[in-house]
């Protein structure tokens, strides 16, 4: 059974193509064509002149409607962000946990192992946020369970997710190298974040075994003319870098110089929590955002407002905007098959009109919002 979505603007490798047609077999693209070359065998879905992008991927969020999997780890949890996510148009994300005791970490590693047989598809692994930090870039981790990595108990992590884990957040500069080389041989992404690095020493760290930075500006020393700090750094080493494009986490100027500076290296994450009164983390909604303890703790972005916020208020190509929230984050995590619109990718798709609404989602060639027709 083929499908064919046409009559829309295809947006794809930073470009944006009209009068194409896109043809899905099972999980996967079978072919990018015209319009005028769609096989009659073909059941044809009109999209009425929307945009067709990759499904967005989110690589930092703690939780989704109402369920915050980082403070109360389960799978009822990844189900509901899962289920959350996928009205969204996010086809794929890290969920992840924040410093917290051993017990919780060790509760996430868990419920997402075994979660992982039964997920529907855009539940990609865990984001391990801490609790290897610099207490002095905490934040709103609690420094009380900040701590310096030790071989032995990240080996017994490592070991107990069985490659769930896909990503950690530390202070490079507190931990020790054989740390380090251990979790790049485990091919578990390394990024540098709640770190108060100087320039030197982030020079220094930033190579193939640490090939990302988290929430730039955040949590972070900022620039200063004479102790410059990590964030020139970045500038210099180039690291794929995430940002919070919400306007609050970070002023939309300061986006502008992150892409001016890193271009095809600044992705996007939505570092986005729920409401919620239960465990270490309580999260409440002010305004525009959530704090926990009177402290700026997570967004209530989506990852395509945050692709909206940077068309609208950065002033960011479109298809560039929807690079940053596919295309780069699948780079960066070795999705080889996802991020982009071609033959052989996976049918991962996101539909949305001009006015950034999501009017459906398709998951590993499955429309799944709405249930069945989009026309």
């Amino acid at each position: 059974m083929i499908t064919a979505l046409y009559n829309l603007q295809l947006i794809t490798c930073g470009v944006i193509h009209s009068g194409k047609a896109i043809l899905i077999e099972g999980k996967s693209i079978k072919a990018v064509i015209d319009e005028a070359d769609i096989p009659a065998e073909a059941e044809k879905i009109n999209l009425n002149g929307s945009y067709l992008a990759p499904g967005l991927i989110d690589l930092q969020i703690y939780g989704a409607g109402g369920k915050l999997f980082s403070g109360s780890p389960s799978e009822d949890a990844l189900a509901q962000m899962e289920t959350s996510l996928l009205t969204e148009g996010t086809t794929g994300f890290f969920a992840t946990v924040a410093t917290n005791s051993d017990a919780i970490i060790e509760a996430a590693i868990d419920a997402a192992r075994s979660y992982q047989l039964k997920a529907k598809g855009n539940f990609l692994g865990l984001h391990i946020e801490g609790p290897y930090l610099n207490t002095k870039r905490k934040g709103a981790h609690p420094e009380k369970f900040i701590k310096k990595a030790t071989l032995t108990e990240v080996k017994a992590w490592v070991e107990r997710g069985k490659g769930i884990i896909k990503m950690i957040t530390i202070a490079p500069e507190l931990q020790d190298a054989e740390v380090i080389d251990y979790l790049h041989k485990q091919n578990i992404i390394i990024s540098a974040g709640h770190t108060d690095a100087s320039y030197e020493q982030a020079l220094n760290f930033f190579d193939e075994r640490i090939p990302a930075a988290t929430h730039l500006y955040n949590a972070m020393p900022q620039m200063h003319h004479r102790a410059p700090g990590i964030i020139p750094a970045i500038f210099n080493k180039k690291p794929f870098t995430s940002i919070v494009a919400d306007g609050i986490h970070v002023s939309y100027p300061m986006i502008a110089l992150a892409k001016h500076e890193l271009g095809n290296k600044l992705f996007l994450i939505t570092d986005a929590v729920t409401e919620t009164t239960e465990g270490l983390y309580p999260h409440k909604f002010v305004q525009d955002h959530y704090e926990s303890h009177g402290i700026l703790s997570g967004s209530a972005l989506t990852m395509l407002k945050a692709v909206k916020n940077c068309v609208q208020h950065v002033g960011i190509e479109l298809a560039e905007a929807v690079n940053m929230a596919s295309l780069y984050p699948a780079e960066l995590a070795g999705f080889n098959k996802k991020g982009q619109i071609e033959q052989g990718f996976d049918a991962d798709l996101l539909i949305f009109n001009d006015k950034f609404t999501v009017e459906g989602v398709v998951l590993q060639g499955e429309i799944v919002k709405p249930k069945r027709k989009i026309n």
